[in-house]
C-alpha cells in the first residue's frame, strides 16, 4: 500500500488556512505528517532536505560552510566522508557541526589555507529507520591567477588589413568574464567590424586609421574574489596609406571549412564566426537540416555569435554560418552534437507501507550516452548491503512484497553517465496505523448559493483509508453523480442550493480501524446591488447625489463603503453617506472620478461605479473639445487560467463623453511590442472580463474614444502569464508532394508562437496509401515545416495529416489531406499521330491519349516538337536543326500549328509532360505545306539611264513560298507637278533577274511598281523611282544664251535704271513729295495703320524694309495669275492679304507701278510674275 495525500483541487474557505497549509507541507514531500499533538508516535526515515551544490567553489577569503540538513522521527544524526573516507571532525579543530543539523562550519579566516580542505565531501543522516545521504560536493577555492609576464611589441599595419589581438587570460576558478578597455577605463567601441570573440580576443575585419591607439587592454574579471585582473597594454598603428584592395571574406575563426561542437542538453548553445574582409561582411546563420528554434535562438556580437538555450537532442545537426560582402561569399559548417548528462524521466517517491502489503520503487533517467542505474541501501551498494527478503532488484526498479517493519529503509538511485550523476533518496517506512481525521470536528462551512461549496476531510491512516461522506443522521453514501468526492478527502458541492444545507460525516475506514467527523454546511442568499449608482454631469458648484441599494442574506452582516477612484473618500465635510446615498456638496473639478459602492459580507463583495464629470457653469470662454485622455490605474484582478478581470480609471473627456474603449494585448513572451487588438467595451463601463490564451504573457492597455476621437494608449498593466495547455489548432497548408519518384514530402504551415499554447512545440506527421490497407506511420518532428518519406512508390495517392503538440499534450485530431509521391518520366509516347494540313501556314496535329498509368505523374499535357527538314535529310542533320515546341494544357489530344512556311517540308513528333519533365517522342510525322504567295523581291535597282531607256535589274524574292511563275513590272511617269501618267503593265520571265525599258521620253521621272508570282497568287510588291537623261542641244543652247555678252550687258543696264530709281524715289520723299501709292494710301487710310512715332526708332510711313520687303519675297506665279504654295514656300501670299496673290493698297506698291489694276486679267503672253527688279523696270518704261 502507498500512501497518497493528494493536492487539494479547490479553493477552501479562510477559515481553514492553518489546516491547509500544515496538510500541504505534509503532501508536498510524500511523508508521514510530523504533527507533535496528532502523530507524536509516528516515526520516519531521514530526508535531506537542504545541501550545498555539487560543484562548490569558496571563496578562500571567508570561513567554509558545507550545507547539510535533513529530518526524520527520531531526528537523524549526522556524519561525513572526505574523498571517500570518514572526515572525524571531533580531530580538528577548525571544523565545527552545526547542532541539530549536518552543516559543517570551517574556520579558516583565523588560520588555515582553504587549498587544505580540498576534496569531495557527503553527509549522511541517520536514524534508526535508515540512512539518506547527500550528492557527493566538490569543494574548490576560487582562483584568481596574474598574467604571466610577457613583452608585447608595437603591430603596424596597413589601412584595411584584418588584425586579432589575442587576450589569453590566466585559468581562473570559475573562468573569468573578458572584456577590452583603455587606459581611462573606458570600454573600446565595438561594432560589425570590431569585436570580442568567445575566446576574449579583440577581432578586426579591417582596420581604419582611428584605430591607432597604445592602450588596448585585455580585463579579466574573477567574480567570486571580486577581482580584476589586467594584461600589458597593446600598441596598434595603422598607416593612413591608400587602402588596400577590397577582398572577399575569410574566416578569422573558425578555421577551415567544418568544425564540430559537442554541448550539453540544458546548456546554452554557442556558435561563433568571425570574419575578415573589405568591405566588412556581414554574417547570417542557417540550419542545414530545418529551421532554427524559435524563442529559443538568440543573436550576440552583431550577429557572430549563435545561441540557442535550452538546448536539447533536437537541436543536434549542421548549422551553417555565412560571411557576405560586396566581393563574394564563403561559409563554414558546425556539426553540433547534444549530449546529456542525466535527466529524471521518474524520480523514486517515498512508500508509506503497512505491512504484508506490497509496493515499487521506480527509478527512470535518461541522457545521451544513457545512463547506468545502481541502487544503495542506507548509503550502502545494494549488492553488499543486508539481505531483505521482501526486496527483488529488476533493473530501474525495486519490488517489495509483503513487506515487513524491518524492510524500512532509505534507498538511493544513483542514474550516471560521463557527464555527470543524480543522485536521490526514497524512503520505504512500514506502518501499521488505524484511520484519523486530522479536520476539526463541527467545523461550520458557510457558502454563497450557487457556488460552489467544498467540505474538508484530512485524513491519514496505514493501510490507506477510503473515505465516505454521508449527510443526515440516517442518509446513504453520497455518490459522484451530484457530489465530486477528490482524492484528499474533500466532498465538492459544485452548485450549492439552498437544499445543501445540513450535517455531512466524513467517515475513513481501513482493516485497522474507523474514525468519522461532522461538519456544518449553510447556504446564504448572494449579496446583489439593485439599484446602481448613476453616471452624472453637474456644475461646479452644485450638489450631486450617488443611490446605492442593496438585497443581502438577513444572516450576514452587511458593510457599505464608497470609495473615489478606487480610494477613500476625502475626509471633506462635503461629502456625506446616508445608508445607501452618497452626496457631496459643493462640488468641486477635483471632485470629478470614479464613485464605487462596495458592499460586503463575510462571505461575497459586490461593487458598482458611476462617473462625475463637473463641469464649468458658464464656460468662457467656450470649451476645448478634444479627444479623452488616456485612461490610467490598470489592475489585473480574479486571475484565472483562461480568464482575467482588467479595470482603469477613465481620463478626462474633453468636455466630449467617451463612447467605448478599446483594450490591446502584448505577448511579451511571442511578440514583444506588437499590439493585438483583443475587445471593446461600453464607455459606462471600467472593467472588462477578458478572455485569455494558454502560455500568453500578458499586457494589457487601454484607448478610450469619444465622437472627436481615440486617446493616446493607456500605460500597459502589469504581466499576466497563462499557463501552458495543449495546442487548440493543427497546422494548415499541409501538402504531400514528392521531390524524387521514391519519396514524399510533407510540408505545413507551422503554428506561430501565440497559437502553440505552450513549451516544446512539435508535430506529430502521419501517413498511410490512401489505396491500401496498412496502418498509419507516424514521426514526431520538432518545430519544423517539412518531413521526407523515403522509398515510397512512384506517385502514389497518401492520405495524410499533420498534428500538434507540446510539452501538455496533443491538439485535436487533424484533418486529412491527399498527396502524391514523387513523379517520375512518362514511360509511353503517344500514340497514333495524324497531321491535316489546313493551308500554306497552318496545320492541325491530333493524337491518341497517353494511359494515366504510363504518365506517373500529374498530367500537365502535350508538347509537339515540329521543325523545317529537307526531304531525305530528316535524320542526318537533326542535330542541327531549330526545333520550335507547342504545349497544350491538360488533356487535349488535338491542336493547331500556326505560323508555318508554304511550299515546305515539316517534321513533328508529340510527348506528354507531367511535372516530372517530358515523356518519350513519338515516332516522326512528315508533311509537306502547299505553295503560298511570295515575299517582295529582295531588291530593285535603276542603272544605265539614257534619253529614252532605263534598265532594271533585281534580287528574287528571299521566300519565293512555292514556284516562282513570272514577275510583273508596272511603271507610269510623273509630270513636274507630281500628276501621275498612264500606267503600262509589263509581265517578265520567272527566270530573269535584268530587263531593259525602251522608248521613253527624254529627261522624264517614272515609277515603277515590282513583284513576283505563283501559282498561289502574286506577293507584294517593291517600288522605285527614275528619271531619264535630259538633250544634249537644248542644255547646250541655254549654255550659250546664259554666256552671251549682250545678256550679261542688258542685266547691268537694268540694274543700274533700278538704282537710279530707287534714289529718286528716296529724293522725293524725304521732300514729301507723294507718289500715287501715297496719294492712294491718303486716300484710303485704314484706322489700323497709325504713323510710327520718332521715339520708337521707325519712320511715320513706311519704311525701307517695308518698301523692300516684296522685292525680296518675290517668285514666279503661274499664267493664271494664281500662286500655289506648294510651288514656293516665298509666294505672295504669304506676304499680302489678298487672293490670287494680288496686293491691296495697304499692302503694295507693286500693282500702282506695273499700271494694272486690281481685276484686270491676263492678256496673251504678257508676264505675270512677282516683282522683281526686271518688272519693276518695266512698269517704269
Amino acid at each position: 500500500m502507498q500512501l497518497k495525500i493528494m493536492p487539494k483541487k479547490k479553493r477552501l474557505p479562510a477559515g481553514r488556512v492553518a489546516l491547509i497549509l500544515f496538510l500541504c507541507q505534509m503532501i508536498s514531500a510524500l511523508e508521514v505528517p510530523l504533527d507533535p499533538k496528532l502523530l507524536e508516535d509516528l516515526v520516519q526515515p531521514p530526508t535531506i532536505t537542504q545541501q550545498s551544490p555539487k560543484d562548490y567553489i569558496i571563496d578562500p577569503r571567508e570561513n567554509i560552510v558545507i550545507q547539510c540538513e535533513a529530518k526524520g522521527k527520531p531526528p537523524p544524526s549526522f556524519s561525513w566522508t572526505r574523498n571517500g573516507t570518514h572526515f572525524d571532525i571531533d580531530k580538528d579543530p577548525l571544523v565545527t557541526m552545526k547542532p541539530g543539523s549536518g552543516t559543517l562550519t570551517i574556520n579558516i579566516m583565523s588560520e588555515g589555507k582553504a587549498e587544505t580542505y580540498e576534496g569531495v565531501y557527503q553527509c549522511t543522516a541517520r536514524n534508526e529507520r535508515g540512512a539518506a545521504i547527500s550528492n557527493n560536493i566538490v569543494v574548490r577555492p576560487s582562483r584568481s591567477p596574474l598574467w604571466t609576464k610577457e613583452k608585447l611589441e608595437p603591430i603596424t599595419l596597413r589601412n584595411g588589413q584584418s588584425l586579432v589581438l589575442p587576450c589569453r587570460p590566466p585559468l581562473g576558478l570559475p573562468p573569468p568574464i573578458i572584456f577590452w578597455m583603455d587606459n581611462s577605463f573606458q570600454r573600446l567601441p565595438q561594432s560589425e567590424r570590431v569585436s570580442q570573440g568567445l575566446n576574449g580576443d579583440l577581432y578586426f575585419s579591417n582596420v581604419l586609421p582611428e584605430d591607432t591607439r597604445e592602450d588596448y587592454i585585455c580585463y579579466a574579471r574573477f567574480n567570486h574574489t571580486q577581482t580584476i585582473q589586467q594584461k600589458q597594454p597593446i600598441s596598434v598603428k595603422v598607416i593612413s596609406a591608400k587602402p588596400n584592395r577590397e577582398r572577399p571574406p575569410t574566416f578569422l575563426t573558425p578555421e577551415g571549412n567544418t568544425s564540430n561542437k559537442e554541448e550539453l542538453r540544458g546548456n546554452v548553445l554557442s556558435l561563433e564566426c568571425i570574419a575578415e574582409g573589405l568591405p566588412t561582411p556581414v554574417i547570417y546563420w542557417i540550419k542545414e537540416d530545418g529551421m532554427l528554434p524559435t524563442n529559443r535562438t538568440f543573436y550576440r556580437n552583431f550577429k557572430k555569435t549563435l545561441q540557442i538555450i535550452q538546448v536539447s537532442e533536437a537541436d543536434s545537426g549542421n548549422y551553417q554560418c555565412i560571411a557576405k560582402n560586396a566581393l563574394g561569399a564563403i561559409h563554414h559548417t558546425i556539426s553540433v552534437t547534444v549530449k546529456a548528462a542525466p535527466y529524471w524521466i521518474l524520480a523514486p517517491q517515498n512508500l508509506v507501507l503497512s505491512p504484508g502489503e506490497d509496493g515499487s520503487l521506480i527509478c527512470r533517467a535518461n541522457g545521451n550516452p544513457k545512463p547506468r542505474i545502481s541502487w544503495l541501501s542506507n548509503g550502502v551498494p545494494i549488492e553488499i548491503a543486508p539481505d531483505d527478503p521482501s526486496r527483488k532488484i529488476d533493473g530501474d526498479t525495486i519490488i517489495f512484497s509483503n513487506v515487513q517493519e524491518r524492510s524500512s529503509a532509505v534507498y538511493q538511485c544513483n542514474a550516471s553517465n560521463e557527464y555527470g550523476y543524480l543522485l536521490a533518496n526514497a524512503f520505504v517506512n512500514v506502518l501499521a496505523e488505524p484511520p484519523r481525521i486530522l479536520t476539526s470536528a463541527n467545523t461550520l462551512y458557510q457558502v454563497i448559493a450557487n457556488r460552489p461549496a467544498l467540505l474538508d476531510c484530512a485524513f491519514f491512516g496505514s493501510p490507506l483509508p477510503t473515505i465516505e461522506w454521508f449527510k443526515g443522521a440516517k442518509g446513504s453514501a453520497l455518490r459522484d453523480d451530484i457530489y465530486v468526492l477528490h482524492e484528499n478527502g474533500t466532498l465538492e458541492i459544485p452548485v450549492a442550493q439552498k437544499d445543501s444545507t445540513g450535517t455531512y460525516t466524513c467517515v475513513a475506514r481501513n482493516k485497522l480501524g474507523m474514525a468519522k467527523n461532522e461538519v456544518h454546511l449553510e447556504i446564504k442568499d448572494p449579496t446583489r446591488i439593485i439599484k446602481q449608482p448613476e453616471y452624472a454631469v453637474v456644475q461646479r458648484g452644485s450638489t450631486v447625489s450617488f443611490e446605492c441599494k442593496v438585497k443581502h442574506d438577513h444572516t450576514l452582516t452587511l458593510t457599505i463603503t464608497w470609495l473615489k477612484d478606487n480610494g477613500e473618500l476625502p475626509s471633506d465635510g462635503r461629502f456625506t453617506v446616508d445608508k445607501d446615498h452618497l452626496e457631496v456638496a459643493d462640488v468641486r473639478d477635483s471632485d470629478g472620478g470614479a464613485y464605487t459602492c462596495v458592499a460586503n459580507t463575510t462571505l461575497d463583495m459586490v461593487s458598482a461605479s458611476a462617473v462625475l464629470s463637473v463641469v464649468a457653469p458658464t464656460p468662457t470662454p467656450a470649451p476645448i473639445y478634444d479627444v479623452p485622455n488616456p485612461p490610467f490605474d490598470l489592475e489585473l484582478t480574479d486571475q484565472l487560467d483562461k480568464s482575467v478581470q482588467l479595470s482603469w480609471t477613465p481620463g478626462d473627456d474633453n468636455n466630449s463623453p467617451i463612447i467605448k474603449f478599446i483594450i490591446e494585448y502584448e505577448d511579451a513572451m511571442h511578440e514583444a511590442g506588437l499590439w493585438h487588438h483583443q475587445t471593446e467595451v461600453s464607455g459606462m463601463q471600467t472593467t472588462a472580463q477578458l478572455k485569455l490564451s494558454p502560455y500568453v504573457n500578458y499586457s494589457f492597455r487601454v484607448m478610450a474614444v469619444n465622437s472627436l476621437g481615440r486617446s493616446l494608449p493607456s500605460e500597459p498593466s502589469e504581466q499576466y502569464l497563462t499557463k501552458a495547455a495543449e495546442p487548440d489548432t493543427n497546422p494548415t497548408a499541409v501538402e504531400g508532394l514528392g521531390s524524387e519518384p521514391d519519396n514524399l514530402v510533407i510540408t505545413w504551415k507551422p503554428l506561430n508562437g501565440f497559437e502553440s499554447n505552450g513549451p516544446g512545440l512539435q508535430y506529430k506527421v502521419s501517413w498511410r496509401q490512401k489505396d491500401g490497407d496498412d496502418e498509419w506511420a507516424s514521426v514526431v518532428v520538432a518545430n519544423v515545416s517539412k518531413y521526407i518519406v523515403s522509398g515510397t512508390p512512384t506517385f502514389v495517392p497518401y492520405l495524410i495529416k499533420v498534428q500538434a503538440l507540446n510539452d501538455v499534450g496533443f491538439a485535436p485530431e487533424p484533418a486529412v489531406v491527399m498527396g502524391h509521391s514523387g513523379e517520375d518520366l512518362p514511360m509511353v509516347a503517344p500514340g497514333n499521330v495524324r497531321v491535316n494540313v489546313v493551308n500554306s501556314t497552318l496545320a492541325e496535329v491530333h493524337w491518341d491519349p497517353v494511359p494515366l498509368k504510363s504518365i506517373r505523374g500529374h498530367l500537365q499535357g502535350y508538347r509537339i516538337y515540329y521543325w523545317k527538314a529537307q526531304e531525305g535529310s530528316l535524320k542526318r542533320n537533326r542535330r542541327h536543326i531549330e526545333k520550335k515546341i507547342l504545349t497544350f494544357q491538360g488533356s487535349k489530344t488535338h491542336g493547331m500549328l500556326p505560323g508555318l512556311e508554304p511550299f515546305s517540308h515539316y517534321a513533328l513528333n508529340v510527348r506528354v509532360v507531367n511535372g516530372k519533365g517530358e515523356g518519350p517522342a513519338s515516332p516522326d510525322r512528315v508533311f509537306n505545306t502547299p505553295e503560298g504567295v511570295p515575299s517582295a523581291p529582295s531588291s530593285l535597282k535603276i542603272i544605265n539611264p539614257t534619253l529614252d531607256s532605263l534598265t532594271l535589274e533585281w534580287d528574287p524574292p528571299s521566300r519565293p513560298n512555292g514556284i516562282l511563275t513570272e514577275y510583273t513590272l508596272k511603271y507610269q511617269p510623273i509630270n513636274s507637278t507630281h500628276e501621275l501618267g498612264p500606267l503600262v503593265d509589263l509581265k517578265i520571265p520567272a527566270n530573269k533577274t535584268r530587263w531593259t525599258l525602251k522608248n521613253l521620253n527624254f529627261s522624264t521621272r517614272y515609277k515603277f511598281y515590282f513583284y513576283a508570282q505563283t501559282a498561289a497568287g502574286s506577293g507584294s510588291q517593291i517600288t522605285e523611282e527614275a528619271v531619264t537623261t535630259v538633250d544634249e542641244a537644248m542644255a547646250s543652247r541655254q549654255v550659250d544664251i546664259a554666256t552671251q555678252g549682250w545678256f550679261i550687258g542688258l542685266m547691268c543696264a537694268v540694274a543700274l535704271l533700278i538704282l537710279i530709281l530707287l534714289i529718286v524715289c528716296f529724293i522725293r520723299r524725304n521732300k514729301g513729295g507723294k507718289y500715287p501709292v501715297k496719294e492712294k494710301e491718303d486716300a484710303h487710310a485704314d484706322p489700323e495703320i497709325q504713323p510710327m512715332k520718332e521715339d520708337d526708332g521707325t519712320f511715320g510711313e513706311y519704311s525701307d524694309a517695308e518698301d523692300h520687303k516684296p522685292l525680296k519675297k518675290g517668285s514666279r506665279t503661274p499664267s493664271d495669275r494664281t500662286v500655289k504654295k506648294e510651288d514656293s514656300d516665298d509666294s505672295l501670299v504669304d506676304y499680302g492679304e489678298g487672293v490670287n496673290g494680288q496686293f491691296n493698297e495697304d499692302g503694295s506698291f507693286i500693282g500702282q507701278y506695273s499700271g494694272k489694276k486690281e481685276k484686270e486679267p491676263a492678256e496673251g503672253n504678257e508676264s505675270s510674275e512677282a516683282p522683281s527688279p526686271v518688272n519693276a523696270m518695266n512698269s517704269f518704261v
